[in-house]
């Protein structure tokens, strides 16, 4: 009996029918169009792209532009490539340009698909980015579309990596960019550390298009991007803590050798308070609770480590003043590895050697949020339906299935599952030399490329030719994956591995083309086209007779998506095909999943060696399995991303004032308001509203103002004054302090004077954020133990977070104003010394620069060495090779008379 969802889904249909159906009124204007376009000159269809480029500027809606739009892209394909898109092709551009995800199976011409929403976003003036997993396939893709964006009158820009500023600069003022995702990030976060508008590069986040979006923005979702750099020297911190250890005793903390971690007693923290307050480490009205205090609490927590986990000889040894690490498998010296989060030098501060710097962030962002950043995202990929939920709830996109242009006409088998992994593999081998033997091509995809390469031993024993791919060098993943179609051919690869690139029944035509020409250089293109194309007609015949592409997998992924994603492979427009999936109770996801039982069904079965067991039944659970792994895994990233909002939130907020701070003309009032909040902040400090005169500290006020605004001004006297109250000796402070950056404004000029308060907010802003980053990482490594409180971490992470930013920002404040304070104009003096200086270094540069006779005449002559003789070598001392000769000519030893 049907259940009311099915009888309502077939009246009805389902959502995803609904959506199609609600394409094909656009679809039958963009075909009703073609005739009109058809008749255009190339030169008319660019003038077409002015025309609608100016309606768009004049308000005009893009969803009133879209048939004409598609239309004249679809015709500038036509005639740039010969490729005229399919109905279903210009259906997935319709939904990536309502913000959707277009789920397209393999072999659909997504990258066509891109160029209809992209060409019709780009009207706007505003550039559209397409995103690509990897350099190649971005290096690709902008080659191949670039001709249909010239064919239209757009430009067309890729990013890669070390690419010349003014070079990424011009990509990105294309039209369309094709970028990485890695490139994208990047370059936002080099843009939010320029000085300047000139230097930066990305023009904003208009619009993108993700292709293989389902890898970029769940499986690299939580990658943050980092850039790092050498932090401030804390070696007096490390060595201060480090004395304060030795001082502890066992009840002063607890070591937990399983998990390697060491945690304080509340006898222990309030020792360690004191303590602190006594080496002047912790102000007195601080207490080891407050936000402030989460740096110092970490460093002495990572002391601690450092003494009592990690020994000497056992975890790591001391050789030439460095600590080097061993590892504790192999027991080898690990050279040049390095603890994080200031562990290393801990350790460093506690044998007493040369404490090296450790690196500090200075800007990051995860994908998730940088991708939240466009004002409209769309994606495509063969796989994503599976995730539909995360995309809705993270990224606010929807998940369309784009029916295929053809029926798909892959057999699908049933998993067959096997009582060991051996049984397994030799199940694998027998499957694959069958296929083999009638010619028929197969794709085996593996987990990992340590299965990948003990597959390969397997079958090169079994006396099987194949190709291994691990998902190195893309070009040549590229190359081997197109030819992973041919008549006969075994391919292995990690279940990722290829992305992007098509398996061609017969093999791809264009790479033999390519080769062909290669190999005779002298013959004519045309003529070894014609005959390739020829001979491929007959081997895409032969594959199609031996059954098309056998895929061929040999584990369930965790993931149903990436399962499909390798399945997918095989019956592309549909071409016949053949999918297979072998798995034995040792596979990871069977062990963990309920092995137990289903090893009992096939006991009580009373299955032999080599037999497997194949039923739907079997498949349901697997993915029934897998569905509660994804909703597990989909739980973390969520309650991750909860986290990371919070910096988020603050990293807007900093990028949009530095931002504006380098829009800005004129940044004096900017910096007026500052210093003014810093003048009240002191008056209220010395001066508490609503005390008598007598409670005043004129002179801690007096001595605050000289130290933070270099003003000596008479407040003591002006306190002493009849009827004067706070709010008086604040206006007459920031009245003196005005007459003060007025005269300086006047001694540096006004231009000069402005550029100065604009370099010293940035680099102030820049210095502020990178310790905020900092503390924030330390703040997130401990928030967690306030669960065992029964306080949610989260909360308690929110609230903390916002009382650093909000210190962060008065800091900042009384940073800037002190600053602009004490800077002056050089006098001619101090301007002639430095110009002196870097003569005297260049002219060093230009001698070093000159090699041995520059080495020789280093030395200035001097005086001999005092009984000095030429001729006995006993009165010459010892010098070494690199001192001045002892018979006093200037030269070194080895150049005079040590010469060899």
């Amino acid at each position: 009996m049907l259940g009311l969802g099915t009888v309502a889904k077939k009246i009805f249909g389902t959502p995803n029918d609904r959506k199609i159906k609600a394409t094909r009124p656009l679809i039958d204007k963009i075909n009703a169009l073609e005739p009109e376009f058809e008749t255009l000159t190339d030169e008319g269809i660019k003038t077409k792209t002015e025309e609608l480029a100016t309606r768009a500027m004049k308000g005009e809606s893009l969803d009133s532009l879209l048939p004409e739009a598609f239309a004249n892209c679809r015709e500038a394909a036509k005639r740039a490539l010969g490729l005229r898109a399919f109905d279903t092709q210009l259906m997935g551009g319709i939904f990536l340009h309502q913000g959707n995800i277009s789920e397209m199976k393999t072999g659909e011409g997504k990258t066509l698909v891109a160029t209809f929403p992209a060409y019709l976003n780009a009207l706007t003036g505003k550039g559209v980015h397409i995103v690509t997993v990897n350099d190649y396939l971005a290096k690709r893709d902008a080659e191949w579309m670039s001709k249909v964006y010239a064919a239209l009158g757009l430009s067309t820009g890729v990013v890669y990596p070390q690419q010349p500023q003014g070079e990424k600069k011009s990509a990105y003022a294309a039209d369309i960019t094709y970028a990485t995702n890695n490139e994208l990030g990047f370059d936002y976060l080099r843009d939010n550390m320029k000085s300047s508008l000139d230097e930066m590069s990305q023009r904003g986040h208009h619009f993108a298009i993700v292709d293989e979006v389902d890898s970029i923005l769940i499986d690299e979702a939580r990658t943050p991007l980092i850039i790092s750099g050498p932090a401030e020297d804390r070696t007096n911190l490390y060595q201060a803590i480090d004395t304060l250890i030795p001082e502890l005793h066992d009840d002063h903390y607890t070591v937990d050798e399983k998990s390697r971690n060491v945690t304080f007693t509340d006898e222990g923290n309030e020792f360690l308070e004191n303590l602190l307050r006594e080496r002047g480490l912790l102000p007195e009205e601080q207490s080891l609770y407050d936000p402030e205090s989460t740096t110092i609490v970490h460093h002495v927590n990572q002391g601690l480590r450092a003494h009592k986990i990690f020994a000497r000889d056992k975890d790591y040894i001391v050789r030439n003043g460095e600590v080097m690490l061993i590892d504790e498998f192999t027991g080898r010296m690990m050279a040049g590895r390095r603890l994080s989060d200031g562990l290393h030098q801990a350790i460093e501060a506690k044998e007493g050697v040369e404490i090296q710097p450790e690196n500090v962030t200075m800007a990051q962002v995860t994908f998730q949020n940088y991708f939240r950043l466009y004002d409209k995202l769309g994606g495509m990929t063969g796989t994503a339906a599976t995730e539909a939920e995360e995309f809705a709830e993270i990224y606010g996109l929807g998940v369309v299935e784009v029916p295929t242009n053809r029926p798909i006409a892959r057999e699908d088998l049933d998993d067959a599952v096997y009582r060991s992994a051996k049984e397994k593999y030799d199940a694998i081998i027998e499957a694959i030399g069958e296929a083999h033997a009638k010619g028929q091509p197969t794709l085996v995809g593996t987990t990992s490329i340590e299965k990948s390469e003990m597959l390969s031993q397997l079958l090169t024993q079994a006396g099987i030719t194949h190709n291994v791919l691990n998902a190195r060098q893309h070009e040549q993943e590229a190359q081997i994956v197109a030819d992973a179609g041919k008549f006969g051919a075994v391919t292995i690869a990690t279940n990722m591995a290829g992305r992007g690139t098509d398996i061609k029944l017969g093999g791809n035509v264009d790479f033999k083309i390519m080769e062909a020409i290669a190999a005779d250089p002298e013959a004519d293109p045309e003529e070894i086209r014609q005959k390739i194309e020829a001979e491929h007609e007959g081997d895409e015949q032969k594959v199609k007779e031996a059954g098309g592409l056998f895929v061929l997998a040999t584990e369930r992924h965790e993931s149903r998506r990436i399962d499909n994603q390798l399945r997918g492979r095989s019956g592309r427009q549909g071409d016949p095909g053949k999918s297979a999936f072998f798995l034995s109770l040792d596979d990871d996801l069977m062990r963990i999943f309920g092995s137990e039982r289903l090893e009992k069904v096939l006991n009580t079965l009373g299955m032999k060696e080599g037999e497997a067991i194949v039923h739907p039944w079997v498949n349901k659970s697997l993915e029934r399995a897998q569905a509660k792994v994804e909703g597990r895994n989909f739980d973390i990233r969520k309650q991750l991303l909860k986290f990371d909002d919070v910096m988020n939130e603050q990293r807007k907020v900093i990028f949009k004032q530095r931002l504006d701070i380098m829009q800005a003309a004129d940044l004096s009032a900017i910096v007026s308001d500052m210093r003014n909040e810093v003048i009240d902040d002191l008056v209220d400090q010395y001066m508490p509203p609503k005390t008598y005169a007598d409670q005043w500290d004129m002179d801690g006020l007096h001595g605050a103002l000289k130290e933070q605004l270099n003003m000596d001004l008479p407040v003591q006297a002006w306190g002493d004054e009849e009827g004067v109250d706070d709010e008086d000796i604040a206006d007459r402070i920031e009245a003196a302090a005005d007459d003060m950056m007025a005269q300086k404004a006047v001694q540096f000029g006004p231009e000069n004077m402005r550029m100065v308060e604009k370099q010293v907010l940035l680099n102030t802003i820049d210095g502020k954020w990178r310790e905020h980053l900092l503390t924030l990482e330390h703040l997130r490594s401990v928030v967690g133990f306030r669960g065992y409180a029964q306080r949610d971490p989260l909360n308690e992470y929110k609230t903390e977070a916002f009382a650093l930013f909000e210190s962060m920002l008065n800091s900042l404040r009384q940073d800037v104003t002190q600053q602009l304070s004490k800077v002056r104009p050089m006098s001619e003096e101090e301007q002639q010394a430095m110009m002196q200086q870097m003569l005297q270094q260049r002219a060093a540069m230009a001698a070093a620069a000159e090699g041995d006779g520059a080495e020789a005449a280093a030395e200035a002559p001097g005086d001999a060495r005092p009984g000095f003789d030429e001729n006995d070598p006993s009165t010459w001392g010892e010098p070494g090779r690199n001192e001045p000769c002892p018979c006093g000519s200037g030269k070194k030893f080895k150049h005079c008379h040590g010469k060899l």
